[in-house]
């Protein structure tokens, strides 16, 4: 089995978040922020490198473990920040990536894993309680399917190849933090 690169997408605006700073950088309890958290499950999880694709904002405190891509054409929806950091697993040999986005920090290592794990396909996903979610697993056989354009990710390929999806059941929430009533229930232990 070959390298799998976690991927958490974080190169969006977040125009949906109307609080006092970018969604991603959001504080939460803890010292971190909401892409902070997402990206430490991504890390904690250790299934290979890390690679966070920038865009609107970055995080400055992110650890020094974590590759930072640049996105440059992020305002052209979430398909250009998937099709970056594809093409940085394919430059470094990778033959998967396990993909989570940066605005879902309660995605749990152990999801993470469980998805890298499922290896016998190209496509894996993570259920909770039976709907799919993040992390999404894509091995180097569907890359140059993926959409180049617009704010979709994975999800024509997944069905396009409906018989070869893998899903996995997961622990963990896969909610977004889309508001900023989003965070206010996550940080008070509330259902998103």
């Amino acid at each position: 089995m070959g390298t799998t690169v976690a991927v958490v997408l974080a190169g969006g605006a977040g125009t949906r978040y109307a609080g006092p700073t970018p969604k991603l950088l959001a504080p939460l309890p803890g010292g971190t922020t909401v892409l902070g958290r997402a990206v430490a499950a991504a890390v904690d999880a250790g299934i290979g490198p890390v690679v966070v694709v920038t865009g609107a904002v970055v995080d400055p405190d992110l650890p020094a473990v974590v590759e930072l891509v640049a996105n440059p054409r992020w305002a052209e929806g979430q398909a250009t920040s998937l099709r970056t950091a594809v093409a940085w697993a394919a430059d470094a040999g990778a033959d998967a990536v396990v993909v989570g986005l940066g605005d879902q920090p309660a995605l749990s290592p152990a999801a993470w894993r469980a998805v890298a794990a499922a290896d016998a396909t190209p496509l894996a996903v993570a259920t909770y309680a039976g709907r799919r979610g993040h992390p999404v697993r894509l091995g180097r056989a569907v890359w140059d399917e993926l959409p180049a354009t617009g704010d979709v990710g994975a999800r024509e390929v997944l069905r396009a190849r409906a018989a070869e999806v893998v899903e996995v059941p997961c622990p963990g929430d896969p909610a977004d933090i889309d508001t900023v009533a989003d965070l206010a229930r996550f940080t008070t232990g509330g259902p998103l």
